[in-house]
């Protein structure tokens, strides 16, 4: 080989997965259909379940609007959106954002928890809103709930669900006490919105079958035979998927915008699970 042909071989294995992390993944959304048994069900429930939107120049309003449309199109019977929907405080556009959310919360009832980015202690000391009301507020006038350390029952396909909420882990703002008071019915399945995957270790003594997270991004990049080393948890098992976990079950989704805009080998995702009766009672 010449050493003009080296440098140009060296180039392209150099600059290619440079292009694929920096602008053609993470703008590559991904749509996954996941089935998961949930003790209790009585009837198959369809789950859109989006996180970390991370509203910003690097995460452009096309592809939290594609985003939305995918999701929308599946036609589900509930969303849950799982927090970060903003990076900070600055750099998007609340009336377009209400607009967006109001065309997504017409489609299904929605429900929301809150991420680190998007108000608190951490978020404040990062540059951010002091506070989750500026993106409850929004939220609100977008059609959807927060559920910050509370419970709401509800009726999908003619059954009663719980969908607990609780703050971001870590803003410390997890009060699983008032998230879980008035426990449900043995019989009532369960979901519970957790931003950080993490924090199933503090939640573990109260009830709930599925818990819903985002955070991670997937790791945002995927190295072969080395994984995930940039996922921002400490239980590296629960970075993306359906994961076992005790008795239960937590669903991570790899999220829709990033930090840095890079991505590699972690498309975005927009994931709908498909939430069928269990076989066994738990």
């Amino acid at each position: 080989m010449t050493r003009r042909k080296f440098w140009v071989t060296a180039g392209v294995a150099l600059g290619a997965p440079a292009l694929d992390a920096g602008y053609i993944e993470p703008r590559w959304l991904e749509l996954s259909f996941v089935p998961c048994r949930l003790p209790h069900l009585a009837a198959p429930v369809r789950l859109l379940h989006l996180s970390d939107l991370h509203v910003s120049p690097l995460a452009p309003r096309s592809l939290v609007e594609r985003a939305f449309d995918m999701g929308r199109e599946t036609k589900p019977d509930l969303v849950c959106l799982t927090g970060d929907f903003i990076t900070n405080g600055e750099n998007f556009d609340v009336a377009w954002y209400e607009s967006v959310l109001r065309r997504l919360s017409r489609s299904a009832p929605c429900y929301a928890s809150m991420g680190n980015h998007d108000g608190g202690f951490w978020a404040h000391t990062h540059g951010g809103f002091g506070s989750t009301v500026e993106i409850s507020e929004l939220l609100r006038r977008g059609g959807i709930e927060t559920l910050h350390n509370r419970a709401v029952d509800i009726q999908i396909a003619g059954q009663r669900l719980r969908l607990a909420g609780v703050g971001d882990l870590w803003s410390r703002e997890i009060h699983a006490e008032a998230a879980f008071a008035g426990a449900p019915a043995p019989s009532t399945p369960s979901l519970l919105l957790s931003h950080n995957p993490d924090s199933k270790d503090h939640l573990g003594q109260y009830p709930w079958h599925l818990m819903l997270s985002g955070h991670t991004h997937g790791g945002q990049v995927s190295l072969p035979l080395i994984g995930t080393p940039f996922a921002p948890v400490r239980d590296h098992r629960y970075v993306e998927g359906l994961r076992p976990w005790r008795d239960r079950q937590i669903h991570v989704t790899r999220g829709v915008g990033s930090i840095l805009g890079v991505r590699f080998n972690c498309r975005p995702q927009v994931s709908v699970l498909e939430l069928m009766p269990s076989r066994v009672s738990s």
